[in-house]
């Protein structure tokens, strides 16, 4: 008898929240939020339901994306991915600053894009006007589509091409009463439609909580079993468990993907909100419980697919003449700020004047953090020449909060390590007289504590500075800080420190292993 194949939760590792997944025919779809980042909603695929790996983005083209000046963690809120007559749809929350700078200030749009084939292109996106978030797509048994939205479940009609709103929204399941009713979706089965809506913040206190009802607008009869699924041990390895979607394999069984966190010495999510699986079972009374009721689970039993594994980790010689698909810009890139071709076998940046501290920083090309140790290092050529002048690796959570180790000019030819942990620069260690021509960077990661290294040839490596009890690298290490949804990335960057240069960092790879 064969052993039967076990996981580990989460199965979409790294900043990967919010998560939506279809299957169709025998191939899954996950789409998940990108906030701030560029291009914008990843869509990750699998086979087994338990590897995945990005195929794609809804949104390529700057053009269509209004995020140019976005605040941190604003921007792409809670996709949905649904699939109707050979048509994929995605629909997704533009969270705005709300500031009155533009937009007549309104805070939330809602994107819709379509695409006939998963990975995209995808459409332009159509804006339907509705001041909520997290829409998902409901089609009925008589084919009229409908957008649900928070709070709690709140349902507006669509056309048929689901450009347009026709008519007025009707909350069809207020929730339970509990705190931030968000991320709803109404799935139908055996003549029951059920409301899914995930509760009690995204915080620690997260679950889901279930509805049904014979009809779409109710009204609706809580589930027994509520919340189906939550977190309820503080000192488990998996916590913030919530926002969830269920799917049906192609052998009948049920799952549930739902968001998670896992916390890094404390309560700290430093990689971000991740997405997990657990199998579902319907009660005789036609109910259905996540887990068996025991919350989210580290170790599972896997779904009965054949393994489909992908590798995790990431060695990007910059050979090819577009970029690897797990790389997110911060926001929207500047024309002709970097170059895959200029010289070949490297990606090069040309500095800009927007700073790491600042919104307007557009040469900032970041991976996500998928474990709580890692090891990441780069090779830069770079020759700056005056004050100012910065290029090199960069641990990065916000414009607020990150981490930086750069080859820069400040007097002379240097490299420094600097921190930011809550909207200030700090200068925490410096190698002054740097050898010229290219510089190995490196940064190993085990778990609060990040080790920064320089090398001239690769193999002989020294210490240029070590971060302890990096909680400002995470949701929940600046308090004061309104909004921190997102999570820790790494990658590269290059700016001029405000002093108006244009010089070239060419950067000859990239490589991150877990």
């Amino acid at each position: 008898m064969s052993q039967q194949r076990e996981y580990h939760n989460p199965v979409q590792r790294g900043f990967f929240p919010d998560p939506s997944v279809i299957r169709v025919g025998d191939d899954y779809y996950m789409v998940n939020s990108s906030f701030q980042y560029f291009p914008a909603i990843p869509i990750s695929h699998s086979k087994d339901m338990v590897n995945w790996h990005v195929i794609g983005h809804a949104v390529t083209n700057p053009e269509y994306l209004p995020i140019e000046d976005i605040k941190d963690s604003h921007g792409i809120w809670a996709p949905d991915i649904s699939y109707h007559n050979g048509t994929f749809y995605i629909f997704a929350t533009l969270r705005l600053n709300g500031d009155g700078t533009r937009d007549n200030n309104v805070l939330r749009r809602q994107l819709m894009v379509t695409s006939k084939t998963p990975e995209g292109p995808y459409s332009a996106p159509t804006w339907l006007e509705a001041d909520c978030i997290d829409p998902s797509h409901f089609i009925d048994d008589d084919g009229k589509h409908y957008m649900v939205i928070a709070r709690a479940a709140t349902v507006y009609p669509l056309s048929d091409d689901c450009k347009t709103i026709i008519g007025e929204p009707k909350v069809a399941w207020p929730g339970t009463g509990e705190r931030c009713p968000e991320g709803p979706h109404i799935m139908k089965k055996d003549g029951w439609y059920y409301a899914i809506v995930a509760e009690g913040g995204t915080g620690y206190g997260h679950g889901i909580n279930v509805a049904r009802s014979r009809n779409l607008f109710g009204p609706y009869e809580e589930c027994p079993y509520n919340p189906v699924i939550r977190q309820k041990d503080p000192n488990a390895p998996i916590q913030r468990a919530g926002h969830g979607k269920l799917v049906q394999t192609q052998n009948g069984d049920w799952w549930m993907y739902y968001l998670l966190g896992r916390p890094n010495c404390g309560n700290y999510t430093t990689i971000g909100r991740e997405s997990g699986l657990d199998p579902v079972t319907w009660t005789e009374d036609g109910w259905f419980i996540v887990n068996e009721g025991k919350g989210p689970s580290t170790v599972q039993v896997a779904p009965n697919l054949p393994e489909c594994k992908f590798e995790r980790n990431l060695f990007d010689d910059f050979n090819e003449e577009e970029l690897n698909l797990e790389w997110e810009f911060v926001r929207l890139p500047d024309n002709g700020s970097w170059s895959l071709t200029e010289r070949p076998g490297h990606f090069r940046i040309w500095t800009r004047d927007g700073q790491l501290n600042e919104i307007r920083a557009k040469n900032t090309l970041l991976r996500r953090e998928q474990e709580l140790s890692y090891t990441a290092e780069t090779k830069v050529e770079f020759n700056p020449s005056r004050n100012g002048e910065q290029a090199g690796l960069t641990c990065y959570y916000s414009t607020a909060t990150y981490a930086r180790f750069s080859l820069c000019y400040e007097e002379g030819r240097k490299l420094q390590l600097v921190i930011n942990r809550n909207h200030g620069e700090e200068l925490i260690a410096e190698v002054n007289e740097v050898k010229e021509g290219p510089v190995y960077l490196r940064v190993k990661v085990e778990k609060l504590t990040r080790t920064f290294y320089y090398s001239y040839d690769g193999n002989t490596w020294e210490v240029a500075g070590v971060l302890e009890n990096c909680i400002y690298l995470c949701d929940e290490g600046v308090p004061d800080d309104p909004k921190r949804h997102t999570g820790t990335l790494v990658g590269i960057y290059a700016n001029n420190g405000g002093c108006g240069s244009r010089i070239a960092a060419d950067f000859d790879y990239f490589k991150y292993e877990d």
